[in-house]
Formats: C-alpha cells, sequence, structure tokens
C-alpha cells in the first residue's frame, strides 16, 4: 500500500509535534489563516504608515515651501517703500498689501513694531500666533514657521524680520519691524486626509489576498499531512506494508522518506517477531504430541505400582507414589499445552449442543468428587437451557472450582443465573423461564484471602505466579488461561475480582443463544 506525501513549507519539527497527537487540520488551516492575515496586516499598515508619513511629509513641505517663498518675495518687494521709523497707518498699509499677495484671500498678515500691531483684517486677534513664534522671531534673523491646531483647524504660521542692507563687509540690521503670517492648511489636510483613507482602503484588499494565499496553502500542506496521518493509522491497524510517496526535497519529503524507513524496519521486526512465535508453537505442540506416547506408557507402569505399593517396603511405596503422582502432573501439563497449542494455531472448534447448564454443573462437580466441598445455587432442571461446547463448559467450571480449592478457601460457592431479561432467573423462576434471558452468569466465589491488587491484572495469563518464590503448584499454570481461551470461543467474558466480605470471585458471562457459533475454527 503507497500512499501520496508531497508539499513544501513546513517545518519537519512542527509536523512531528502535530503527529504526536491527533492531528488537528481545521486547527492547522486556522493557524495558517491567521499568521497570513497577520503578516498582511503588519506590512500593509506598516507600508502605509511609511507612505503616509513620507507623503504627508512632502505635502506640507511643498506648501510652506511655497508659502515662505511668496511671503519673502512680497515682503522684499514691499519693504523699500516702507517709511522708517513706521507709523501705524503705513504698518496696516504694508499689511495689506503683503496679504493681497495671494490671490484667493485666505492670507491674514500682521505686521508690529515696538509695540505697535496692525493686521491686514481690522480687529483680527491673531490667535494662532504663540508665544514661541514671537520669541524666535524676535532671536533670530531666519524665517521661522510652526503649524498650530486652533478652533478644529490647522494653519501654517510665518513669522520674519525686515532688516536693514548689509554695509560693506558688515551684517544686516534689524529694523525692529516683525512680519506675521497665517495660512490655513486647509488643502494640505484634504490631501492628506485622501492618504489615510486610500492605506485603509488597501489594507482591506490585501487581507483578502492574505486569506485567500493562506487557504492555498493550507491546502498544499493540509493534503499531504492527511496521507501522512492516512498512513499511520493503516499502520496502526496493521498494515505494516503502507509506504508513502517521495516527491521533492523539503522537510515533507524527508519526513514521508523516514516514515517508509521505520514502516519497512517495523515491518521487518513483526516478521520475525512473528515467525520465532509460530516456530516457538510449533515446537511446543511438537514436544507435547511426541511426549504423550511416552507419558501414556509411563501413567500404565505408574497405575501398576500403585495397585503393588502396599506391598512394597516404605521407602519404595513412597518412592512409587511420588513417581505416580509426578506423572500425573505431567500428563495434566501436556495436556494443557496441547489444549493451548491448539488456540494458538486457530484449530480449536466448538462443538454446540443445548444442554441443561445447572445439571452440567452438577456432573462437572460430582465427577471431580467435589460434592461435599462445593456449595452450590443452581436452577431446577431445565430451567436454564443454552447452546454450549459441553466439553469446553465442563473445562471452564472445573478450572474455576479446582483453583478456588486450591489457592482460596472453603467453602467455595457456585452460583448460575440468567441476566439480560426483565429479572434475573434463579432456581425460584420457573421452567424455561430463559424466554427473556439473553445471557448467564456463573460465579465461582472462595472464603480465601483473596488475589492480590497488583496480581488481578495478570490472573489469566500463561505460567503467571503471584508468588516468585513459589516454584512448584500442582496445576499447570495454563488452567485460567485456558478457561479465558474456551470463555472467549464461546463470545462470553470472564472477569477476576475480590469481594469486600474476602476471598476471590470469578465472573463467566455467556451468551444464552449463539446461533451463528456452529462448529467452526477460532483462532
Amino acid at each position: 500500500m503507497r500512499l501520496r506525501l508531497s508539499g513544501r513549507g513546513l517545518s519537519g519539527r512542527g509536523l512531528r509535534k502535530r503527529l504526536g497527537i491527533r492531528i488537528p487540520v481545521r486547527g492547522l488551516r486556522i493557524r495558517l489563516v491567521v499568521a497570513f492575515g497577520l503578516v498582511a496586516v503588519l506590512a500593509t499598515t506598516t507600508t502605509g504608515a511609511l507612505t503616509f508619513r513620507e507623503a504627508r511629509n512632502g505635502v506640507l513641505k511643498q506648501s510652506q515651501d511655497t508659502v515662505i517663498a511668496q511671503l519673502r518675495g512680497q515682503v522684499g518687494r514691499l519693504a523699500p517703500d516702507l517709511s522708517y521709523p513706521p507709523s501705524r497707518p503705513a504698518l496696516r498699509q504694508f499689511a495689506r498689501d503683503v496679504a493681497g499677495a495671494e490671490a484667493s484671500g485666505t492670507w491674514r498678515v500682521m505686521v508690529t513694531y515696538d509695540d505697535i500691531a496692525e493686521t491686514s483684517v481690522p480687529g483680527d486677534p491673531f490667535d494662532e500666533l504663540t508665544p514661541d513664534v514671537r520669541a524666535a522671531v524676535d532671536s533670530k534673523m531666519a524665517t521661522v514657521f510652526q503649524r498650530v491646531r486652533h478652533d478644529g483647524r490647522t494653519s501654517l504660521v510665518v513669522g520674519m524680520s525686515i532688516l536693514f542692507a548689509a554695509p560693506p563687509g558688515g551684517a544686516p540690521v534689524q529694523t525692529g519691524i516683525h512680519v506675521f503670517l497665517t495660512v490655513p492648511q486647509t488643502s494640505e489636510q484634504a490631501a492628506v486626509d485622501a492618504l489615510v483613507t486610500a492605506v485603509e482602503r488597501a489594507t482591506v484588499p490585501a487581507l483578502g489576498v492574505a486569506v485567500l494565499l493562506a487557504l492555498l496553502a493550507a491546502r498544499g500542506v493540509l493534503r499531504p499531512v492527511r496521507a501522512l496521518r492516512g498512513a499511520t493509522r493503516s499502520i496502526a491497524e496493521g498494515h505494516l506494508d503502507t509506504r508513502l510517496d517521495v516527491n521533492g526535497s523539503d522537510e515533507l519529503a524527508d519526513l514521508s522518506h523516514t516514515f517508509n524507513e521505520t514502516a519497512a524496519a517495523l515491518e521487518k521486526s513483526v516478521a520475525e517477531l512473528r515467525a520465532m512465535e509460530a516456530r516457538a508453537r510449533r515446537f511446543v505442540a511438537d514436544v507435547s504430541h511426541e511426549l504423550r506416547t511416552p507419558l501414556a506408557a509411563m501413567s500404565a507402569v505408574t497405575d501398576v505400582l500403585d495397585e503393588e505399593a502396599a506391598h512394597l517396603d516404605t521407602d519404595t511405596a513412597t518412592a512409587v507414589r511420588l513417581i505416580s503422582e509426578e506423572t500425573v502432573k505431567l500428563a495434566r501439563l501436556v495436556e494443557d499445552l496441547m489444549e493451548i497449542s491448539r488456540f494458538d494455531a486457530g484449530a480449536a472448534e466448538l462443538h454446540l449442543d443445548e444442554i441443561d447448564l445447572a445439571e452440567s454443573i452438577r456432573r462437572t462437580i460430582a465427577s471431580r468428587g467435589w460434592a461435599d466441598a462445593v456449595e452450590t445455587e443452581l436452577p431446577g432442571p431445565d430451567e436454564l437451557r443454552g447452546r454450549v461446547d459441553p466439553r469446553r463448559l465442563d473445562v471452564v467450571v472445573a478450572n474455576l472450582v479446582g483453583n478456588a480449592l486450591r489457592h482460596g478457601g472453603r467453602p467455595v460457592r457456585v452460583r448460575l443465573v440468567g441476566s439480560g431479561g426483565d429479572s434475573e432467573v434463579g432456581s425460584e423462576v420457573g421452567s424455561m423461564a430463559g424466554s427473556a434471558v439473553r445471557s448467564v452468569v456463573i460465579e465461582v466465589a472462595d472464603s480465601g484471602p483473596g488475589i492480590p491488587e497488583d496480581v488481578l491484572p495478570y490472573v489469566f495469563e500463561r505460567f503467571y505466579k503471584s508468588d516468585s518464590a513459589r516454584t512448584r503448584t500442582e496445576g499447570s499454570g495454563l488452567g485460567l488461561a485456558i478457561t479465558e481461551e474456551n470463555v472467549r470461543m464461546h463470545g462470553g467474558t470472564i472477569r477476576a475480582a475480590n469481594r469486600p466480605a474476602g476471598g476471590a470471585v470469578f465472573t463467566v458471562e455467556l451468551p444464552l443463544r449463539r446461533d451463528e457459533l456452529t462448529s467452526e475454527g477460532v483462532s
């Protein structure tokens, strides 16, 4: 299986971080769109601000240079005709003549000499003139200017002094006559406002283009990411032959190449492990099979020796009984290994038959001589019937009861009830009341110390021992594992727990009707 992975622009570190968890495709798209949007807004804002500043400065500088040049020219043309020291009427007329140089009539001029101040407009308070401009004009021979905002309007205020011509080799001498000009900046402000509007209008299209580019980039990045996610899931589902197409030389291509190498190594390792497991299973099955014939002969000989043990001396009789017991244990171990090997090989089969479940449990207990050691709570004859494999049900009950007798404390209780209907089916329920019952529950409880909490998760593992110092047991160490496999073949479940009152309890739940479970192999 090969999946295509291609794309550019996403770092391997960022992708690996996303692959460590469930890949949030939508979240990645949003992040890309937001990132592109922020970049677009930042770029547009920065460019607009710089452009606005330069354009504004250019517009204002051009305006002030023009006004100052006109003022200088007009003053230079009219100043020689001004009598000195000037009279008030002369200053008033001079102010009007200077203001008349501007055809639109927007100039307002004030001329001062000592304490005399005359304006081009009678009664003009000339509020735009600030003390800073007055002081600068008094102290300098250069032309000064200032932009002033007054009554919601921006105006340009220009101030200059009228000088006497410089004598040969000397510096110009101030006459004490100062000229101040106020010009409204209405047209310039309109131009600046137009620039602001243009910048604002440019931001929206730029953001739209950035979002579109982000969506396209997200699509190009997310497509290979989705392919990688699909390949990862495919590997997790067991398709170890999954591979990705490697295109390009960017980070995603490197990641796809690394993924393919990892998948190939994983496939090789799993194949080797499966081969080793298969060989181990075959070895156990072959050894168990080969041991059955000599064990059969040994069992026959030990049976004869058991009959003659009473006529032998004490030491010989003890040795004979020991050999007989160990032979029985070895035979049981071999049978259990054979059973486990059939489960592993998928050769185990169910042979279903409809039986009286309570009667089957009674026979299991009685045939092993446990009737006096086990308390039962079972329905009456034919009250609870079901389709099960009688032999495997016998193994399940025998293993659980035998385990309780060996490792738990007496009394051992076996309980059988129906579940899944309107009420449980017990011994007090009438015959064939199980029409609404969907499953049966078998409980085997003992009165011993219970199972340690750290052992409970492992009780169904093969050869597991809670006490590492205990090297010898009466069982094979496979009884509960075989029990679990038999329950699973019936489509049921088995659980181990500790009772609040003390002791361990094993609970088996088997479906009552499994018509699809006709004789079939279960792997």
